[in-house]
């Protein structure tokens, strides 16, 4: 593995080699999302170090001889396990390749006082994941010039990996190893920055929520301010706009290179920081993140002389609860719900580090700002309550992963509450009231499979997290095989060209099976093999695949199948052995269909092996063909339509959706889509054909309520959006029956 790597030669999935935050970045630059230049020391650094070193050991023996809710102990290894780390030297063979990387970067030149300013941000292995945020854990430095201090800076930032706040939280949330990469970028010389969420990380709700103030973005993660808050709707509107009272900013101090922490100037203390039409196009960044991701997105920008610069993204990795509270009392404090929830307890006033060991099991931390450095003291704790900060900082992205009630930027919790008093928090609508009082939580009904007329099925791979998933979903509306054919490593042509369709068969049975019982009897629509020339290459026979120029548009889905029949026929005897079994509930649905007589001849072959009638089949609509052929199609006698949105998009709009310079004019709203699935579903309506769709598209809420509205018979989403899928289409039902 290289030591050092541009941000442009990695991706999302290069987490192992940059970590959480330098593979997002990364990822983004593919995107064509603004992001500053820059290069990622690799972990392949830092575990230079730990080798050369032994490290590891007398680490390992540090933190196993601790327990970590023990804060004293938990400090005084973090101390020890650092100091360890910054006493040696960065290797010889790093420090080449760092030097080389910074004065390759835009604007360098050789000598130190030419270099430019830099941000050095820690980016750990187990850091803004899916699952996990690890928000503040490890260390960032602004404002960084020449090789000197970049060189120790990075040192800084490896030690960092054993804050006492990072040693608790991989502690509590199970990741028994990790390691550090180090992400190096042109500094931004922010005027204006902030964070964005594009779903409410409090309330749940389906917005894009964007937090802002003066300087540097520091001051709103590290809940120094009471920031500006926005909110835009998913079709581009602002629905809510809240100027705030920002005393204070940080900004880089010219003479000495450092950030300093300044007064805001009086003109802007009250001043609104976005502008509408930064708002708008950051909103737009978020959308265009969250739809590559496929999930609600936490993103860092900073804006320099109008120019917005996104410095992050991560997986929101909770969403509020939806849950109501009935509280009668006396009122003491209004703030905002950054955590959700309630409790009451005893308050302990936080006014430095020294005052966290007197936080009992219970108590409610009462502190300026929502300092990560807080977190080992917050499992111990019933809620938090700060003067300053809001929804989306570090602090508080913590709160909610960890389920402790928080409410913010009260202004004056900390000269209003005293010591010792007994309140009670409702962090759902932001109000601390006087003593201990009963809370009225009521729980909004739960929308559970079966509880809706559109059926809510998953999309699957692989036969794994069954238990869990099958009773939630409706079925399965994609079945992907390639991923099988994949994992057993060998080109699906090639044993048929050696004789050997029943290894073929074998592998399917054996990963269809499970996932065909968990589900019975409730249907699995298996797709044929839909493998592009350029997909199988790395398998063993695919070196005979064709090169094409275009992969795409070429030999795959019913076209390649019916070219190659006993791949096709291998598909149906899979599926009729499974049948003979009592596995009736599995059907099939072919892809790529532009026509009826595709159709005619895939029954042809499935007569010919014995397929039974049970296994109906269906089609994919992944074509401007099969759309303006439809009632054809449904005449052929199809059993169902999914719509394939990636490939329908892609056709109708005559966009790459590889190509990341049209990534902005790709979407699946836009109205030649649209109308082309209510056609279809007009359409398979008259014929009683059931529509659905498997797509990518299917697991955006907001389109759920469109085909729901449209009259689509089922929606097949990603196994983590059912949830918010099935009450999306609860949601658009109620409004349709009580319409009519």
């Amino acid at each position: 593995m290289d030591y050092v790597v541009r941000l442009d030669q990695i991706g999302k999935d290069d987490l192992r080699i940059a970590g959480g935050k330098g593979a997002n970045l990364g990822e983004m630059l593919k995107l064509g999302i603004p992001v500053p230049p820059g290069f990622a020391v690799t972990t392949a650094s830092f575990d230079l170090l730990m080798r050369m070193h032994d490290l590891g050991k007398k680490i390992g023996l540090i933190i196993s001889s601790i327990n970590v809710d023990d804060t004293a102990k938990l400090l005084d290894a973090s101390k020890e396990i650092k100091a360890m780390i910054l006493s040696y030297e960065m290797p010889p063979e790093v420090r080449l390749k760092v030097d080389e990387a910074y004065k390759s970067l835009p604007d360098s030149a050789t000598s130190d006082s030419s270099l430019p300013l830099v941000a050095v941000r820690s980016s750990a292995t187990a850091e803004d994941l899916p699952t996990a945020s690890f928000a503040g854990q490890q260390a960032s430095f602004l404002n960084v010039k020449g090789s000197d201090e970049l060189v120790e800076s990075i040192k800084k930032c490896w030690a960092s990996l054993f804050e006492p706040r990072a040693i608790f939280y991989r502690a509590k949330h199970g990741f028994a190893k990790s390691s550090i990469s180090v992400i190096v970028q042109k500094m931004i010389e922010a005027d204006k920055s902030g964070v964005m969420f594009t779903a409410d990380p409090t309330t749940g709700e389906d917005v894009v929520l964007i937090e802002a103030t003066w300087g540097l973005g520091e001051s709103i993660v590290g809940g120094e301010v009471s920031p500006d808050s926005y909110r835009v709707d998913k079709n581009g509107k602002i629905i809510d706009i809240q100027v705030s009272n920002k005393t204070r900013m940080r900004v880089r101090d010219q003479a000495s290179n450092t950030t300093v922490e300044l007064d805001v100037p009086q003109d802007k203390a009250n001043a609104q920081v976005l502008t509408e039409q930064e708002i708008l196009n950051l909103a737009e960044f978020g959308l265009t993140l969250e739809r590559h991701y496929r999930h609600p997105q936490d993103v860092e920008f900073a804006i320099e002389n109008g120019k917005i610069a996104i410095v992050q993204t991560r997986a929101i990795t909770t969403k509020g609860k939806t849950k109501k509270v009935g509280i009668k009392g006396n009122q003491l404090l209004k703030g905002v719900g950054a955590s959700p929830g309630a409790a009451s307890g005893r308050v302990r006033i936080i006014s430095s580090k020294d005052d966290v060991a007197k936080i009992n099991k219970g108590d409610i931390i009462v502190t300026t700002m929502t300092s990560p450095d807080l977190v080992p003291a917050m499992s111990r704790s019933a809620a938090i309550i700060t003067d300053l900060g809001g929804r989306t900082s570090h602090a508080a992205i913590v709160s909610r992963e960890m389920g402790i009630p928080a409410i913010v930027g009260t202004q004056q919790a900390t000269t209003v509450l005293k010591d010792g008093q007994e309140v009670t928090v409702d962090a759902y609508d932001g109000i601390v009231y006087d003593g201990r009082i009963e809370v009225d939580i009521e729980t909004p009904v739960e929308v559970h499979a079966g509880m809706t007329r559109t059926k809510v099925k998953v999309n699957l791979a692989f036969a794994q997290g069954l238990n869990e998933i099958a009773p939630k979903a409706d079925g399965v509306g994609l079945l992907r095989i390639e991923h099988l054919i994949t994992q057993f490593g060998v080109h699906p042509s090639k044993l048929v060209k050696e004789g050997k369709q029943e290894e073929y068969v074998k592998l399917l049975i054996d990963g269809i099976r499970p996932i065909a019982k968990a589900f019975s009897p409730k249907p699995v629509w298996v797709r044929t093999l839909d493998a592009r020339s350029d997909e199988f290459k790395n398998l063993k026979g695919g070196e005979d695949e064709p090169q094409e120029a275009n992969p795409m548009l070429g030999w795959h889905g019913i076209r390649r199948s019916l070219d190659e029949p006993e791949l096709l026929k291998s598909e149906f005897r899979a599926i009729k052995k499974m049948h003979e079994e009592g596995l009736t509930n599995l059907q099939v649905m072919l892809p790529f269909v532009i026509s009826a007589e595709e159709v005619q001849k895939a029954r042809k072959i499935a007569h010919e092996v014995g397929l039974p009638d049970a296994a109906k089949i269906g089609i994919m609509v992944e074509t401007p063909a099969s759309v303006m052929i439809i009632e054809e199609l449904c005449k052929e006698g199809i059993a169902f339509a999914s719509f394939g949105t990636n490939d329908l998009t892609q056709l109708t709009l005559g966009i790459d959706r590889g190509n990341e310079r049209l990534a902005n004019l790709s979407s699946t709203f836009h109205p030649a889509v649209l109308r082309s699935m209510k056609m279809v579903i007009d359409t398979c309506s008259r014929y009683s054909v059931e529509t659905s769709i498997c797509g990518e598209a299917g697991s955006d809420s907001e389109m759920a309520k469109i085909l729901v509205k449209y009259g689509i018979k089922s929606i097949s989403c990603n196994i983590d959006a059912v949830d918010a899928i099935r009450m999306a289409v609860h949601e658009k039902e109620l409004e349709i029956s009580e319409l009519t």
